[in-house]
């Protein structure tokens, strides 16, 4: 089996990202905690995100107008001035965070780049943000290409692969959203390498294709250059 190109999400696979998020939320349950239970906050943010995503796509800043609406709808609009300034300060404080690569990630990556493969960082998120977190990770220059994406199907995967590779047959994606980076990676004709983060974002969660000859779950990014190996 020739393997020629590696793709790998980025946020929660090469560095933090939906921890932040959760600490963000529990700071906007108690900023409304006057206005609504925990449990109420949760799900109107929760239905307010999936009805903007569309609109906002993904990352901090859909996700903070997202809080902003949701406090909007609790407070029947009439959120107190202050309480909006909180939320956008939580909202640049999120776009501040130190980005610091997950255990293993820079001796994974050096691994398979000295390998010869090429690298391909493919994510969601906010074009500016995203190309300053890669910018902050300091592996920049292991990446033979950067493809920052509105939505991750299989088409997408099947174009980049093209552009960048040798086509899907021949390329792995890694990633911890089974939704996004998996499946429709497999669908694609690629390999998916599943590496679970601790923490899910609801959009996110699938079956996993447990019996797909072409899936693989590994415990750690420091497993995928073995795995890689095994397969040629």
């Amino acid at each position: 089996m020739r393997i020629t190109t590696v793709g790998l999400d980025a946020d929660d696979t090469l560095w933090h990202n939906e921890t932040i998020f959760r600490l963000t939320q529990d700071r906007l349950r108690a900023m409304l905690s006057d206005y609504a239970s925990h449990e109420l906050t949760t799900a109107r943010l929760a239905e307010v995100e999936k009805r903007n995503l569309r609109l906002y796509g993904y990352g901090v800043k859909g996700f903070t107008l997202s809080m902003i609406e949701t406090a909007m709808e609790l407070t029947e609009g009439q959120p107190p001035g202050r309480l909006i300034a909180d939320i956008l300060a939580a909202g640049r404080e999120m776009l501040s965070e130190p980005v610091e690569p997950l255990p293993g990630v820079d001796n994974a990556l050096a691994e398979l780049a000295e390998a010869g493969l090429r690298l391909i960082l493919i994510t969601k998120g906010d074009l500016l943000h995203q190309e300053q977190k890669l910018a902050a990770s300091g592996l920049g220059d292991l990446f033979a290409a950067v493809e920052i994406v509105s939505e991750k199907d299989a088409s997408t995967y099947a174009r980049v692969f093209d552009r960048y590779g040798t086509g899907a047959g021949e390329a792995v994606m890694v990633g911890n959203s089974l939704r996004s980076d998996i499946l429709p990676a497999i669908e694609a004709g690629a390999w998916g390498a599943y590496i679970p983060y601790p923490i899910t974002w609801a959009h996110e969660v699938a079956d996993p294709p447990a019996d797909h000859p072409r899936f693989t779950e590994l415990a750690s990014i420091s497993e995928l250059p073995g795995w890689l190996g095994s397969l040629s």
